[in-house]
């Protein structure tokens, strides 16, 4: 052999022993447990058979292709990474997991994830104690309850079934198994930091922003505006009076407010809703002038009046006064709370913020109408409402009270009107006189009477002997009543006889007097007692003085 040849054999024994080299290099023989990639060539009752490149093909159960909601997906041709867990069955099969393969390439993702601080969609799927499960890439990952918000959830069972954005807290990984622990609190105490710069760098007074109602207080409400929170004080809640925050706003309302101060140092931030809306008493005037009829709600009533609302911070007051054309005791007789009423402005003071409302106003006046229905001299009836020293009140049309007053109820005389009328008698008057700007209302019940007075010098003459009963007695003399309305007085000088003192006489005496003068213009007639013939022991007596 020459030397070339020896150099020809030496160069082929070196590439033959590269090409050897190359072969197990690229063929190498996976080892059991390692991942490798196949192709999915059929479906087999209850296994999938995967080409792996090697002589014989492996199997993967077929429940390991089945997800949580009961679906297989399974294409053949597809691509799948397995585990190789043995390199021969019983059968000569190759036996492969797609499960525990897919769960490997998931631990690489979860300690991806973790290390990069990626945030990862993940299934809330049950509440256990102090938290629940989370299923992220098919493995279950604890939830603790103080990681899922800012604050802890007030429905847990609610949150079941929902899907959020996790961050990755914490991991171990223990053979077979791994631990993970999530939390959703940290993404958004990131993002509401984030907020908090944005906010604070557009924060200045004066400005208009959206935000939360976050927490409502006996005296205000906190506003989230964005990872900054700043308090609306119930003075600024409204342009009208407010008893308590929680009549204007509600927990978690998105309200417009103004910046009224801002305090960068300690981050204080005032803010006002009111402000946010034009203040009612810049153009009431315009709006609301004196005579217009509008409507309003009652919001509180008082001995003095009640207070009407107009618009929100437009409120109004109707007093006692202006309440009723008839006299009421109490606001509370007409209005009560809430109630829905049409009113008369009266008067209106923007600068001073005082809206002057009538009630009365708006309703028609039953004076007017009482004066346009009776006439002086015409007939009434009515009930007996009052009864007092000096006369009676009675309740006629339209809560209108007339008075009897007491030398108008009978043409004889009475000490207490209670002798003849009771209260709720239902009676007829005649009408004295109506004054409808002093709202005085005169009734009478004796005219409606005969007046004993009329022609009495017809009826009685001097020295006419009639008989009376004794009706009243007094220092002077003693009142005799000759008829129904009708009385004469029998003066003490005609009670003495001779040296006598005076004759014993008694209300309810019955007596014969003699007629001494009659004078019908003063209503007076003067009589003298000639007989005393029934005698009512009462022990009264008239000295002779």
């Amino acid at each position: 052999m020459n030397h070339t040849e020896d150099k020809r054999d030496s160069s082929k024994s070196i590439f033959q022993h590269e090409l050897e080299e190359f072969c197990r290099q690229s063929f190498k023989e996976p080892q059991e447990g390692e991942l490798i990639r196949g192709k999915i060539v059929k479906v087999t009752g209850d296994s999938v058979i995967v080409d792996i490149g090697y002589k014989s093909e492996g199997i993967v159960p077929l429940d390991e292709f089945t997800t949580r909601n009961g679906e297989q997906n399974i294409e053949i041709g597809q691509e799948i990474s397995v585990l190789l867990e043995k390199w021969e069955d019983e059968l000569g099969y190759i036996v492969l997991s797609k499960k525990k393969a897919d769960q490997i390439e998931v631990w690489d993702d979860i300690v991806k994830l973790y290390e990069e601080g990626k945030e990862v969609e993940g299934t809330i799927t049950k509440r256990v104690k102090g938290g629940f499960h989370v299923d992220i890439k098919g493995i279950a990952a604890f939830l603790p309850f103080s990681q899922f918000d800012l604050k802890p959830p007030k429905s847990p069972d609610s949150l079941v079934n929902q899907t959020f954005n996790f961050r990755i807290i914490k991991y171990t990984k223990k053979k077979n198994n791994m631990n993970v622990i999530v939390s959703r609190r940290v993404i958004l105490e990131e993002e509401r930091e984030r907020l908090r710069k944005e906010t604070l760098a557009r924060i200045q007074e004066g400005v208009v922003l959206e935000g939360t109602v976050k927490n409502i207080t006996d005296y205000g409400a906190f506003v989230d505006l964005g990872g900054v929170d700043g308090l609306v004080h119930l003075s600024d809640l409204s342009w009208g009076k407010v008893r308590h925050p929680g009549d204007m706003v509600r927990l978690g309302e998105r309200i417009r407010v103004k910046v009224l101060r801002y305090e960068p140092e300690s981050q204080k931030i005032s803010l006002g809703l009111k402000q946010t809306k034009p203040d009612p008493w810049q153009e009431a005037k315009d709006r609301y002038p004196p005579g217009a009829r509008i409507k309003g709600r009652v919001t509180n009533i008082t001995d003095y009046g009640a207070f009407v609302e107009i618009e929100e911070g437009l409120e109004g007051l109707v007093h006692i006064s202006e309440m009723s054309w008839t006299k009421i005791k109490h606001p509370s007789e007409k209005l009560r709370l809430g109630q829905e009423i049409t009113v008369m402005v009266l008067d209106i003071d923007p600068p001073n913020k005082k809206l002057s409302l009538g009630l009365k106003q708006v309703e028609p006046n039953p004076w007017e109408e009482l004066a346009n229905r009776y006439e002086k001299g015409s007939r009434i009836k009515g009930v007996v409402k009052n009864i007092t020293d000096f006369g009676v009140f009675v309740g006629v049309e339209g809560g209108v009270d007339g008075l009897i007053h007491i030398s108008d109820i009978s043409w004889k005389k009475i000490k207490h009107p209670s002798e003849v009328f009771t209260p709720g008698q239902q009676i007829e008057a005649l009408v004295l006189n109506i004054d409808k700007d002093s709202k005085r209302f005169s009734l009478s019940t004796k005219l409606l009477e005969r007046n004993p007075w009329e022609m009495v010098d017809e009826r009685y003459k001097p020295g006419m002997i009639v008989d009376g009963r004794v009706s009243g007695i007094a220092d002077f003399g003693a009142f005799v009543e000759i008829e129904e309305g009708l009385e004469g007085l029998v003066h003490i000088s005609e009670l003495a006889r001779g040296k006598k003192k005076g004759l014993p006489v008694s209300v309810g005496d019955r007596v014969r007097v003699e007629v001494l003068n009659v004078n019908p213009d003063e209503k007076k007639i003067g009589l003298s007692i000639r007989e005393i013939f029934d005698k009512v022991d009462s022990g009264a007596e008239i000295d002779d003085k």
